[in-house]
């Protein structure tokens, strides 16, 4: 029987306690398994918690059913997630979106063995369809929407133009969560995720995740042979924790997607306020975009610009007494964060701008907090 993501999530898949029919599962922190007296592999197939970890495993079978993919497989951060997969593709034979995640245009750099990576623009289909038209990598990796420009890809696009070139196409889909877009079902072969935030949501875990399809696993085989042999694996502990947060992604991403709608559009109106970037605008270029590939919502991050540049941005963070200034996205806390002062002029990221992760607090209170932040702003 199919359930709907909500149900998956809710349940974690359907999961319990075996040994003792607790309705939450245990968390085994066992590093090695017992072989039996002709040293057979054990029927779990755990030997040892690198390769394989029941915990893990558990966390992994609630990603895959909530992205309605095959196979799931976790990482110890997103990064990691992100650098296996890419240098399974070869490392420099990676195109990588330009705007997307500071950290992953961090690790196309590295990867490139000392040439210039391969990038394109990631609000424009031309530039991706020129780009692997001319470089023909073995991957593409897209980020919708992305973070912090908020840039909308037409996955199914992307898929067409990826595949057409002999690539394959894995999709960054940590801002939107399974809750509000599946990449598969619009042609990703893989789906990569941050699960440090929204899927787990609670500012507590450190994990990374892909995600693979029905189609060609040679990518994503290859980046378990790489977490297995390099050991950039997740903790048990981490996992249980994820799987517990997960129960409630869906209450969570659909809360604070209507909240941070409900706040975009009071940014949008405010003198102070020069650019909102959300795709549940309709002003937004790639409104209609996520309209068609989103549901439920438009996700809980958003970006603005402050009248006035860093200096009046930095003003604003600075006065702010219930959002707070951290780094992160996609927890239950709102979070504002001033990118500016933290990422190389090599990105161009505007000196205004500030990134707000919106939580699942009453949003008049969030609101209130922005009003008196921005009155005192020159």
């Amino acid at each position: 029987m199919s359930y709907d993501r909500a149900t998956i999530a809710a349940q974690a898949n359907g999961q319990i306690d075996t040994a003792t029919g607790g309705i939450v599962g245990a968390w085994q922190p066992s590093t090695t398994f017992v072989r039996d007296t002709d040293y057979a592999t054990p029927p779990s197939g755990d030997v040892y918690r690198r390769p394989h970890a029941p915990t893990t495993r558990e966390a992994e079978a609630v990603i895959a059913a909530l992205e309605g993919g095959v196979e799931a497989a976790l990482f110890s951060s997103g990064l990691a997630a992100a650098a296996a997969l890419m240098r399974a593709a070869g490392g420099p034979r990676v195109a990588v979106q330009r705007g997307s995640y500071y950290g992953t245009q961090v690790l196309a750099e590295r990867l490139a063995e000392g040439t210039e990576p391969i990038t394109f623009d990631g609000a424009s289909l031309d530039s991706l369809r020129e780009t692997v038209a001319r470089h023909k990598p073995a991957l593409v990796l897209i980020e919708t929407p992305s973070n912090p420009f908020l840039d909308v890809i037409d996955i199914a696009s992307a898929a067409k133009i990826a595949h057409e070139a002999g690539a394959s196409l894995a999709v960054d889909s940590t801002t939107a969560t399974p809750i509000l877009t599946r990449p598969i079902e619009h042609g990703a072969d893989i789906v990569m995720h941050s699960a440090t935030k929204g899927l787990n949501g609670h500012s507590d875990v450190l994990a990374g995740a892909l995600v693979v399809g029905g189609g060609d696993r040679t990518l994503f085989d290859a980046a378990l042979d790489i977490r297995s042999k390099e050991g950039c694996v997740l903790s048990p502990f981490d996992a249980w924790l994820l799987t517990r947060g997960m129960r409630t992604v869906h209450l969570r991403v659909t809360a604070a997607s209507h909240a941070a709608l409900h706040i975009a559009n009071w940014l949008a109106s405010h003198p102070k306020v020069t650019t909102v970037r959300y795709p549940g605008l309709p002003g937004h270029p790639g409104h209609a975009v996520a309209a068609a590939q989103m549901t439920g919502g438009f996700g809980a991050l958003l970006s603005f610009d402050v009248a006035g540049g860093a200096e009046a941005a930095l003003a604003l963070a600075a006065r702010l007494k219930l959002v707070k200034r951290a780094t992160s996205l996609g927890g239950v806390e709102t979070l504002i964060e001033h990118r500016h002062s933290i990422e190389p002029p090599s990105t161009h990221m505007p000196p205004g701008l500030l990134r707000l992760s919106v939580g699942i607090e009453a949003v008049g209170d969030i609101v209130a907090d922005l009003d008196q932040a921005l009155d005192a702003v020159p």
